[in-house]
């Protein structure tokens, strides 16, 4: 491939997963990642039917599900405990051939770092595009060992990535969502140990518990709040804004030990960029399109951002030829992705009693409909089906 090289900035699930397609197709890569570790920020995570197929194509799609739990039920409850909308992982793999894969963050890094070569991922090495490049002369990229050129960029370097305002100057950037939420994995023991998985919504706020291997579980939750604000005990704000909800969520939050428990507040790309890709950099992941998480799909997005790019490059192509084709692949999905995810969180958002009164009756509605019909409102996000790879002789 022209320079020899593609670069990969950034080492999370989007960067690695790009890393490892690029791999498969015979380019050769280097990760830069500028921690000095790859311990995830994050805690769990839901890998939905496509994503699972991007990452069988991959070939670590089987590890992955050997390490997930299933869920003899999924759905989403009122704060008293009552199901308001409820399906099956059964009801669920027999829709869409697979079911949703609820594993560790830890794990997707550690399956997508041992499918690469070793050396592949260099941590405590940041780097940052200095020139995009074009058809005619490679991208730069300035790392601590020097300049480096590179036929090809992937910035999977988040949602606040320095190469999207490089390539975009003129962008707003990433706006607050108006909402923050809270992540820790605790590890309850049998008495509050859950089987179902799912939500509980209440007035502007929620609680997800997705059980996880190893008899942890990932506990989460999201409120509305100003932009920036921190609790002196956030033990304490969790209390006050779960402490009377059905169980166990209560006491799945009491268990989350202060120096792990996440608190982040919710930024997303409310305007799409222009295009995903300029000269030979291509964006990927939260850099590209980052979301609400209020539909499970900032990583699986990532991922099939991933397996979408590698397929269109050769080891004798060029990328900067390439990349239109990613931007026109990935662009209308990706938006309309984010539309749906910030549509949702607008749901959540309400509190009024009427308003509340009116999502509750709605989802109660909802869950009254066949599975099939319930399920198929998922179908543009499940369906969705990744691209042949040809990997090199």
């Amino acid at each position: 491939m022209g320079q020899h090289q593609a670069i990969v900035i950034g080492g999370g699930i989007g960067g690695l997963t790009a890393a490892l397609a690029l791999h498969r197709q015979g380019v050769p890569v280097t990760v830069h990642e500028r921690a000095a570790n790859l311990e995830p920020v994050g805690a769990g995570l839901a890998l939905a039917p496509n994503a699972l197929r991007a990452l069988d194509l991959l070939g670590v799609g089987p590890r992955l599900r050997a390490r997930a739990t299933d869920h003899p039920a999924v759905g989403i409850r009122h704060p008293s405990g009552r199901w308001l909308v409820r399906t099956t992982g059964a009801a669920v793999r027999a829709r869409f051939g697979d079911t949703v894969a609820a594993v560790a963050r830890a794990e997707v890094i550690a399956a997508l770092v041992d499918a690469l070569p070793e050396g592949t991922v260099r941590t405590d090495s940041p780097a940052t595009v200095t020139d995009p490049g074009d058809h005619h002369r490679p991208a730069v990229v300035r790392t601590r060992e020097g300049d480096r050129a590179a036929a090809l960029v992937v910035a999977a370097d988040g949602i606040h990535s320095a190469t999207r305002s490089l390539l975009f100057p003129h962008h707003p950037g990433p706006r607050y969502s108006g909402f923050t939420t809270w992540r820790a994995v605790v590890t309850p023991g049998a008495r509050l140990r859950p089987a179902a998985a799912g939500e509980v919504w209440g007035p502007g706020r929620l609680a997800g518990i997705v059980p996880l291997a190893e008899d942890r579980v990932y506990v989460y939750g999201a409120a509305l709040a100003p932009a920036g604000a921190r609790a002196a005990d956030e033990a304490a704000e969790l209390r006050r804004l779960f402490g009377d909800w059905c169980a166990p969520v209560p006491q799945l939050f009491a268990l989350a030990e202060p120096d792990r428990l996440l608190r982040n507040d919710v930024r997303e790309l409310a305007d799409p960029l222009p295009a995903h890709h300029h000269g030979r950099v291509a964006l990927l992941g939260d850099a590209a399109h980052a979301m609400c998480p209020f539909l499970g799909q900032g990583a699986c997005q990532a991922i099939e951002d991933a397996v979408v790019l590698a397929s269109l490059l050769t080891p004798a192509g060029d990328p900067a030829t390439a990349l239109p084709a990613y931007t026109a692949a990935r662009l209308p999905r990706t938006t309309a992705v984010v539309t749906a995810s910030r549509r949702t969180g607008s749901l959540v958002a309400l509190r009024t009693p009427a308003a509340t009164l009116l999502r509750t009756t709605a989802l109660t509605l909802a869950g009254l409909l066949p599975t099939r019909t319930l399920l198929g409102r998922t179908g543009t996000l499940y369906d969705w089906q990744p691209p042949a790879l040809h990997p090199a002789a």
